[in-house]
């Protein structure tokens, strides 16, 4: 196997400016540093982590909090955080939870400190209430509000709200009276961020807020939400909370007799893959997972390596909203949007 020396040797530099190179540390030029990265790849050298570990004093692993579920969104967004942690040069620990434990994040952030990670990821989407555990290393809340103490934390959000938000005005810039919403479990931080986005949207449009219907994020509920809209004439305009209840919303509708989109118009929200081949193809906004996992790592580990360096500030998440053919105007003369009353 080849070793520094080598390395150092064929690049033309000493020792120390391969490790400085190859622990992505200042004072190399860009000149020698593309050197020792090219006589690096061309031996096929790679660093030994463990030796590594021992000279910095850090495992060069993060653990990550996770709910255990294969639902679209929540494994996303663990992939995206992987990919962003091995570019980084970092390896990765993965705690799941099962939803309903209150118990699982404190065990299993435990068992993450155990196993001696540099920091912890909480990627864990649903409110189990305040977390008994005290954490001495970096914590980046990915998604959620700080749910434990840490001696620093960071938060980023996956911008949840502005997509809504988005999702909302695309539909109510078509022209329809109101927008109506079925939601996701109340329990989901995001489904909270979407609820909340939906009604800033219809707030900013001096709009009463019509009633919600809240689903389970599978097709299933999103039919029996998608029966219970079916009977109303005036819904002109759905926003669903997740791409898989809004197929069942579309279902139900169709079922009942309304067309998509000249009776109603649906937005989803994830942009899953399947949302392109249902009938007709979904509007819908897709959720920046890699982009909030790299912008959240980036953090995570300026906090740990540099740990009495002032945070960058965090960058807002784009909002991309997929227009497909399930939303148009609306087809017949419509009810003039409602001013809201105070109340």
């Amino acid at each position: 196997m080849p070793r520094s020396v080598d390395v150092a040797r064929l690049a033309g530099v000493s020792q120390k400016t391969v490790s400085r190179v190859l622990n992505d540390e200042p004072y190399v030029s860009a000149e020698v540093r593309q050197r020792v990265l090219n006589a690096a790849g061309q031996l096929g050298y790679r660093l030994n982590n463990a030796a590594r570990a021992l000279a910095s004093g850090r495992t060069r692993t993060v653990g990550v909090v996770t709910l255990g579920t294969a639902g679209y969104g929540p494994a996303s967004l663990l992939v995206s955080v992987e990919r962003a942690l091995r570019d980084a040069g970092y390896a990765l620990r993965v705690a799941s939870t099962m939803e309903g434990d209150p118990a699982g994040i404190a065990g299993a952030v435990t068992s993450l400190l155990e196993q001696g990670v540099d920091g912890i990821v909480i990627s864990e989407p649903i409110d189990e209430g305040l977390v008994y555990v005290r954490v001495d290393v970096p914590v980046l809340f990915l998604g959620a509000p700080p749910s434990f103490a840490a001696s620093q934390a960071v938060t980023v959000g996956v911008g949840s709200h502005a997509l809504a938000r988005a999702a909302t005005e695309h539909l109510l810039d078509l022209g329809h009276a109101t927008v109506h919403h079925v939601a996701g479990p109340q329990r989901w931080y995001a489904a909270r961020d979407r609820l909340e986005g939906w009604r800033a949207a219809l707030r900013a449009h001096g709009l009463n807020e019509p009633a919600v219907v809240e689903g389970d994020w599978s097709a299933a509920s999103g039919y029996v939400a998608g029966r219970e809209l079916a009977g109303d004439s005036d819904v002109t305009a759905v926003f669903v909370a997740g791409d898989e209840m809004a197929i069942g919303v579309i279902r139900a509708l169709v079922e009942a007799g309304r067309r998509i989109p000249q009776d109603v118009s649906v937005v989803g929200f994830d942009d899953n893959p399947v949302a392109a081949y249902i009938t007709p193809p979904l509007t819908t906004v897709r959720q920046p997972f890699d982009a909030a996992a790299q912008e959240g790592i980036k953090l995570l580990i300026h906090t740990i390596e540099k740990p009495d360096v002032d945070l960058p500030p965090a960058a807002d998440q784009p909002v991309e909203l997929v227009v497909r053919s399930s939303t148009a105007p609306p087809s017949r003369r419509t009810p003039g949007r409602r001013r809201a009353t105070s109340r």
